[in-house]
């Protein structure tokens, strides 16, 4: 008897291995799309928060404070429930969780460990109201019947940054963050797929989804909701691959936020693929104090208003937006924008820049000598004086100085319709400061197709998306009872009109904090400062994305390669790592293209740095 089995044991596997031998190459390109390729990191013995304004208490709120998205398609419940993009090697044996803080920390999701004890989801991700099912109904949990809630990032998952150095991590709040968003969206559409597919994994999912007394009825209404998201899912994917040859791999610490706002908004939202565009100009994720009291945001200063900036950021996160169904509300949103006013005031503070107080709200973060190698006070001397001559035209003087309300107030101050000091933010043109132009031209040039029934009449991207914007919150406002004053509506807004541009040009802005935001320019493509004011034959022309350790020396991230890192090849349009360039063809009395000084020596390069490690 036992002979047998091991006979038929015997058989079994050469059967499998003729199987393998036939279909190897199948089985490898399964294994590759499956597979979510994920740097692995060592834990930090302490994180430490810096002294940035804002009260613990006020950050945990802001971390996890819903603005109505719904980022990845799923309800919270199913968050939870899923497991890794992964599949043990014994056939019906669980692998961990999805939402586990520690796997979630791989695609760059902070651990929120700001108030010790608490039981929270990683830094940017929010748990939301009821939530609607790829069909546009409530969607309803098949058991119990009841409201399933969404789940989506917050301004805090793109805006809060981190640094390690030797065995301590240091938060960065509002500083550009190292997810990889595209990479995690995939690891959940492959934990779906495996949730239908993969033995075992539907059971499991269910019993945590319904409980373990769901009916079979139960269980099938669970599989028709999978399959309904999986369809979605597989929309995006095609979607995305008839693109790819417009697009640029984003990586970690980077995003084509604003395509990918008008992707959602005017393909998905308005079921239009034809609106789908590449992902053609990744941004490194900008920092965002003292922003509130800028005239202009975005890189290429298209956005004035504050509450169109936030609510578009919603939008393109996936809030819920109806475009399509006239029954069912045009415009009606799930975007929140109580969170979004309160996340605004939390980060702008309730006093106006001046010379006595700074900025109020969220400030930059401070060099933290007791962490970092403290800096050398006589080099940083040497480097104001440096800064005063090749960077402040520009970038203006030091916050923390006088002489920055003080400097040249016409050109660069003006007020808010609340008579509030707002600082005016210049945009240079590319034909002077030379640096990618992709993301400016590739605003400038997107159009969209549009339904006559929306009221809207420019398809220029950017002015259609200003609209819709407009029109989405000003519909919330007109739900409101009591209804809101005009006075209060103008207060959300920041006493700012909804005014945008498109033009061919970068703004500039003040340095304060720059040391804790590598890699540099907009679009990431220099990784240290020490590489940005340095001979530009000199960049990397490829360099890796995804090293939290600091160099403090050269001020940036460690860009070695590390396994499963983003490796960035400059040659690419949408990497250029060209413009804002030292050089010894330097003419104060003639531009060339991309040149902005004289070429530094490498003293005077490590004196500039040593300085702005002060701002």
């Amino acid at each position: 008897m036992r002979g047998g089995t091991i006979a038929k044991l015997g058989v079994a596997v050469l059967i499998m291995g003729g199987i393998y031998a036939a279909f190897k190459d199948d089985i490898a390109q399964l294994w590759q799309d499956l597979h979510v390729k994920l740097v692995e990191y060592p834990q930090p013995k302490k994180t430490v928060w810096l002294d940035q304004g804002i009260s613990k208490e006020e950050l945990s709120w802001y971390y996890h404070a819903d603005q109505g998205t719904r980022t990845f398609g799923v309800p919270y419940e199913w968050f939870m429930a899923l497991e890794q993009p992964t599949i043990s090697p014994l056939l019906f044996t669980a692998v961990g969780r999805f939402s586990e803080t520690a796997y979630l920390d791989r695609y760059g999701f902070i651990p929120d460990t700001i108030i010790s004890g608490k039981e929270a989801l990683p830094i940017g991700l929010a748990q939301g109201g009821p939530m609607l099912d790829p069909s546009g109904a409530p969607w309803k949990n098949p058991r119990t019947k009841l409201d399933m809630k969404g789940i989506g990032l917050t301004c805090a998952a793109c805006h809060t940054g981190r640094l390690t150095y030797k065995d301590t991590e240091i938060v960065i709040d509002g500083g550009p963050a190292l997810t990889s968003l595209l990479t995690m969206k995939q690891g959940i559409g492959v934990s779906l797929l495996l949730t239908k597919v993969w033995p075992g994994r539907f059971d499991r999912f269910a019993e945590r989804v319904l409980g373990p007394d769901a009916t079979l009825d139960d269980r099938e209404a669970l599989k028709y909701q999978l399959d309904q998201v999986l369809g979605q899912y597989k929309q995006v994917k095609e979607l995305e691959e008839r693109v790819a040859s417009q697009s640029v791999r984003e990586g970690y610490g980077r995003l084509d936020a604003l395509n990918r706002i008008g992707n959602q908004v005017f393909a998905i939202g308005l079921k239009k693929p034809e609106n789908y565009a590449g992902s053609s100009a990744p941004v490194h994720y900008p920092r965002i104090w003292n922003t509130p009291w800028f005239d202009w945001v975005q890189y290429n200063g298209s956005i004035m208003q504050p509450m169109v900036r936030n609510a578009g950021e919603a939008l393109g996160v996936s809030a819920e937006i109806n475009l399509t169904e006239p029954s069912r509300g045009l415009y009606k949103s799930s975007v929140n924008i109580d969170s979004l006013d309160r996340m605004e005031q939390l980060i702008k503070g309730k006093t106006p820049p001046n010379a006595r107080d700074g900025f109020s709200g969220l400030k930059s973060p401070k060099w933290p000598a007791d962490i970092l190698p403290p800096i050398d006070q006589k080099l940083a001397a040497q480097g104001a004086e440096l800064y005063k001559t090749h960077c402040q035209e520009c970038h203006r003087p030091p916050v923390a100085s006088e002489a920055f309300y003080n400097f040249d107030n016409e050109k660069a101050w003006t007020k808010n319709g609340a008579g509030e000091a707002i600082v005016k933010i210049e945009n240079i043109p590319i034909s002077h400061i030379g640096t990618d132009p992709a993301q400016a031209e590739d605003m400038a040039n997107r159009t969209v197709s549009l339904p006559s029934n929306l009221g809207l009449n420019d398809p220029r991207f950017a002015y259609a998306l200003k609209t819709v914007v407009e029109n989405t919150v000003n519909r919330i406002y007109a739900q409101r009872e009591p209804p809101l004053s005009d006075a209060k509506r103008k207060r959300i807004d920041g006493n700012m009109p909804n005014e945008i541009r498109a033009d061919l040009a970068y703004k500039v802005r003040p340095l304060n904090g720059v040391w804790a935001t590598p890699p540099y320019l907009h679009n990431g493509s220099v990784p240290t400062v020490e590489a940005l004011l340095g001979p530009p034959e000199d960049r990397p022309k490829k360099f890796y994305l995804g090293n939290r350790e600091y160099d403090p020396v050269n001020l940036g991230y460690r860009f070695d390669k590390i396994e499963n890192g983003f490796e960035f090849d400059t040659s690419i349009r949408g990497n250029w790592n060209t413009g804002h360039e030292f050089r010894k063809e330097y003419r104060k009395d003639k531009e060339i293209k991309g040149v902005i000084g004289p070429a530094l020596s490498p003293g005077d390069r490590k004196a500039l740095i040593e300085y702005l490690k002060t701002l």
